[in-house]
């Protein structure tokens, strides 16, 4: 029987930089903030985290600054995906050996695959490395759908346990065709209570950048029976959620995570600041949140 990497909430944290590269007290900071603040666990590294601006060197870097500064208080998944299952290996394998506790693979982007090209990309990735892996699909960024026969095969390797996904419609097919031991994440803030009403075991969070003991609270009071609790917890986070995807993510948290005191500083190109209008209404819903 394998055992979920977490329940609940991963915070799919925001990468601080400066204009020279990153900012690793800012990180420390905001990982501490994370910690102390309910999230279950800390994913480095990922879209929000600007993965896909980083070389190599400094990508590993940031995962084993992470790993160090959590110390086992949870656990730390270092996404290492790639539209080369060469270099996601590559990635993957350095993870594992910085001691991540487990990796995240999105589906190759750009290039695409068939589907007997994805089940053939996470499994030569999972068979490279000892640690579990997530999946992630999420089509909006790749162009390209996971289905979930696919998913089914793919959750028969060991130490493939789990998928982030996105595409809410085929979230109780797969729970359906997997079986219990492996485990499904919302990727989408909005839509985290229809998840786990799916069977869900959490969520991998943009959202809990900046309000994490609550993303926890929300999915801790679901599973412990107070189901109209959670769901007012998730209204009440829709306007906000509105406001940090008014512009392509990372722009919004980022500045959220900036308007909250931190310095997260801005995103690397082609990523550009938020704009005027767009800051104005995230200020505007992170007061009426209670948040500045």
């Amino acid at each position: 029987m394998r055992e979920p990497l977490f329940i609940g909430s991963a915070t799919a944290i925001v990468t601080p930089f400066t204009e020279d590269g990153v900012n690793y007290p800012a990180l420390a900071e905001f990982i501490e903030f994370q910690i102390k603040n309910g999230s279950d666990a800390i994913v480095v590294c990922g879209t929000t985290g600007e993965a896909s601006t980083m070389p190599d060197k400094e990508h590993i870097e940031v995962i084993k600054f992470t790993v160090d500064t959590v110390n086992k208080r949870v656990p730390v998944i270092g996404g290492t995906g790639s539209n080369d299952t060469r270099h996601a290996i590559e990635l993957s394998k350095e993870a594992e050996d910085v001691g991540v506790d487990g990796i995240l693979s999105v589906t190759p982007y750009y290039n695409k695959a068939t589907q007997k090209g994805l089940y053939q990309h996470f499994k030569m990735i999972a068979d490279s490395v000892k640690i579990p892996m997530i999946m992630y699909n999420v089509p909006s960024r790749t162009g390209m759908n996971m289905n979930p026969d696919t998913v089914k095969s793919l959750s028969e390797i060991d130490n493939i346990i789990a998928i982030k996904e996105c595409n809410l419609g085929q979230v109780g097919d797969i729970v359906n065709l997997c079986s219990s031991d492996f485990s499904v994440y919302s990727g989408d803030d909005p839509v985290v209570l229809p998840v786990l009403s799916l069977g869900g075991k959490g969520v991998i969070s943009v959202m809990a950048n900046i309000i994490p003991r609550d993303t926890h609270d929300m999915v801790m009071n679901f599973f412990q029976g107070d189901i109209n609790g959670a769901i007012k917890m998730q209204l009440q986070t829709l306007d906000l959620i509105k406001a940090l995807f008014s512009e392509v993510n990372p722009i919004p948290v980022k500045a959220a995570v900036n308007l909250l005191g931190f310095k997260a500083g801005p995103c690397r190109m082609p990523l550009t600041e938020l704009s005027e209008h767009n800051l104005e209404l995230l200020r505007k819903e992170m007061q009426a949140y209670g948040l500045i």
